[in-house]
């Protein structure tokens, strides 16, 4: 179920349009569309044309890699703190990703051209979209290295925590086939290591329904990769405020 519109919706919900300064802020603002992403709306398809970018505010997005037997892996979620669509300004103009709404809610699209237009402005949103880039492919390349090395317990709680981090409450709502199918792994070894975490207190998991008691539990049972790509994301933005707060150094 998508999440209701919240009273004071504002595309400032999403960090990085938040971190735009002023003056490329409302240029965007008259083009940017409100519009509900509903859990399992495909946003794009692989390899098809992207026609437009998405800043989501109250969904998360999976970005899954599609194997030709159909078998598939999440390798990047993109919640408020991000966009999607970075193919658009890198020049490819498609993507081999699936995008997927996971956790149903809403978010702002803004026309494919006029994102590629301010990029080439190379000005603040050309600086802040290739900081993001940079973070995002972190998340990528951390994703990779945590499925091959470690536990599944310890990517369930990765997982968890980033999920959590894109979320204003410590509940959400996911089934253990759907996360055995984002992190690509069995369902069984989903089942053992959310065992082990509500038999430990840190989770409560019922009927799809997860309610975290223990973050710092979860980090301390998780692994370096949550760390790694928060550490990352958290530089992102405290670059671009700094940023904004010294337009020059922008321009």
């Amino acid at each position: 179920m998508a999440a209701l519109i919240p009273v004071r919706h504002t595309p400032k919900q999403n960090h990085l349009l938040a971190a735009l300064p002023t003056e490329s802020f409302e240029r965007f603002f008259p083009h940017l569309e409100l519009i509900p992403m509903p859990f399992s709306e495909i946003l794009y398809e692989s390899g098809g044309q992207l026609q437009y970018v998405y800043f989501p505010t109250t969904a998360i997005v999976s970005l899954h890699y599609v194997m030709e037997n159909g078998a598939s892996a999440e390798v990047a979620g993109v919640g408020n703190e991000g966009m999607l669509g970075i193919s658009l300004f890198m020049g490819g103009n498609t993507t081999p990703s699936l995008a997927t709404v996971r956790t149903g809610g809403y978010g702002y699209r803004l026309n494919g051209q006029l994102m590629q237009e301010e990029f080439n402005r190379a000005g603040p949103m050309m600086r802040l979209m290739l900081r993001y880039t940079q973070a995002l492919l972190t998340q990528i390349s951390q994703t990779a290295v945590c499925n091959r090395h470690h536990s599944v317990e310890q990517q369930l709680c990765r997982w968890l925590l980033l999920t959590l981090d894109r979320l204003p409450s410590h509940e959400l709502t996911m089934t253990q086939e759907l996360i055995a199918c984002i992190l690509g792994v069995r369902r069984e070894g989903i089942t053992e290591a959310a065992g082990n975490l509500q038999r430990s207190g840190l989770i409560s998991y019922r009927r799809g329904h997860i309610t975290v008691f223990d973050r710092l539990g979860l980090e301390a049972r998780s692994c370096e990769c949550y760390n790694v790509v928060k550490k990352e994301f958290h530089r992102l933005l405290c670059d671009a405020e700094t940023a904004k707060s010294n337009p020059k150094n922008l321009s």
